[in-house]
């Protein structure tokens, strides 16, 4: 989640293994936002369907998918 919203990456991983620059930027960005995300004390979780979310603390780029939770502040 972002100021915008949801923000999502996506990308082929078909395309990745081939080496496609628009894909591997693609996974660039998914790093760099996970990155920024953690710094900023976001908790990550690889989620797949059918199985439970599963914390993640470094980038995944085979994961289905990956929701980054702001860390909550309060009061």
């Amino acid at each position: 989640m972002s100021r915008r919203g949801d923000d999502r990456v996506t990308w082929d991983e078909q395309k990745v293994l081939a080496g496609d620059p628009e894909a591997l930027a693609a996974v660039r960005e998914a790093e760099r936002i996970f990155a920024q995300e953690r710094a900023r004390g976001a908790t990550a979780f690889r989620v797949e369907p059918g199985k439970p979310a599963q914390r993640i603390d470094q980038f995944d780029a085979t994961a289905e998918q990956i929701i980054m939770v702001p860390r909550v502040v309060g009061g």
